[in-house]
């Protein structure tokens, strides 16, 4: 699955949410993916449901076209201290 669309779907599912997705290794081992993922609704959840969040909107995704993530979530606030 291209981060293109794994991308498409995690922005479709969180309410006001910016993913940005991209190829873990290199872009010839296509089903290992990192995505960094800033929402206003991970704001007092733990990190562990933060990932549930993100999984759950790829759904099936994750057992099919993803073979693993590399998944980085954040609060806005968060990623702004980031930079």
């Amino acid at each position: 699955m291209k981060p293109a669309a794994v991308e498409e779907i995690i922005e479709s599912k969180l309410d006001d949410c910016e993913a940005t997705v991209t190829y873990a290794r290199d872009e010839h081992d296509d089903d290992h993916l990192a995505a960094t993922v800033v929402s206003p609704a991970f704001d007092g959840i733990p990190l562990v449901q933060q990932h549930e969040t993100v999984y759950d909107a790829l759904d099936g995704h994750m057992t099919t076209d993803i073979h693993a993530l590399e998944l980085s979530t954040y609060t806005p606030n968060e990623y702004d201290d980031l930079e």
